[in-house]
């Protein structure tokens, strides 16, 4: 599986550069530039992220969160999308709106939550814990439930371990390679592919049905994660 490059096409984000009426054709390039890319080799999935908007705070109703999520859900699918995959949700209101809005697509959706947030960076930065995003997640209808960013690989062990205990749905783990670091002005990662790869084990041992890679990682890091798994 690969990712569209569609993270923030939503209205809200695309406002602040003026595009929030380019919505259907932004999305519709991501997607037909990944399949072309894919060549067949690889089905697309395609990437939503967060509003920007803060519910708790009253920035945006509900309603219109969800309408501006199932906007782009429906331009994905309408593109050729072979599904949706909901990613780097603090809010679990949100992402529960961002997964039902992507289910009416008909296109199987991936719902994942960031757990940056506690002593134990177990919780959402809304204070959600891995049991009660599961819960919300799959109760919005998601067909595979998973975490994505916000710590290094080495964090989603224990968090896969406990997603799979709290549901019934398949686990998709997506880490990035290690904590960012600023060199020169530069955003740099330091851990490498091998490293990051030798937490596959691990992981499929803790439950997850899909892996991957994201903040950081390169695709020497998807190759080291394939060579893993073959062996």
């Amino acid at each position: 599986i690969v990712l569209t490059n569609t993270f923030g096409a939503n209205r809200f984000t695309l406002a602040r550069y003026g595009l929030s009426e380019k919505v259907a054709a932004i999305n519709r390039a991501g997607v037909e530039i990944s399949r072309r890319a894919a060549d067949g080799r690889a089905l697309v999935f395609a990437s939503i992220g967060p509003s920007g908007k803060m519910l708790m705070m009253g920035d945006v109703s509900e309603n219109d969160l969800h309408a501006a999520f199932a906007e782009q859900a429906r331009a994905l699918a309408d593109a050729g999308a072979d599904g949706i995959v909901v990613e780097t949700m603090s809010d679990a209101t949100e992402a529960k709106l961002a997964v039902a809005a992507a289910k009416e697509t008909g296109l199987p959706v991936v719902g994942c939550m960031v757990f940056d947030s506690g002593p134990a960076k177990d919780r959402t930065m809304m204070g959600t814990t891995v049991e009660q995003a599961a819960a919300a997640l799959c109760e919005a209808g998601a067909d595979v439930v998973g975490s994505n960013c916000g710590r290094g690989i080495a964090g989603f062990v224990d968090l896969c371990r406990r997603l799979k205990a709290a549901t019934d749905r398949p686990v998709w783990i997506k880490g990035n390679a290690g904590l960012p670091e600023v060199e020169d002005g530069k955003t740099v990662y330091r851990q490498t592919s091998e490293e990051f790869a030798s937490y596959v084990p691990h992981l499929v041992e803790a439950g997850a049905s899909f892996l991957g890679g994201c903040c950081g990682t390169t695709p020497e890091f998807i190759r080291a994660v394939a060579r893993v798994l073959a062996g």
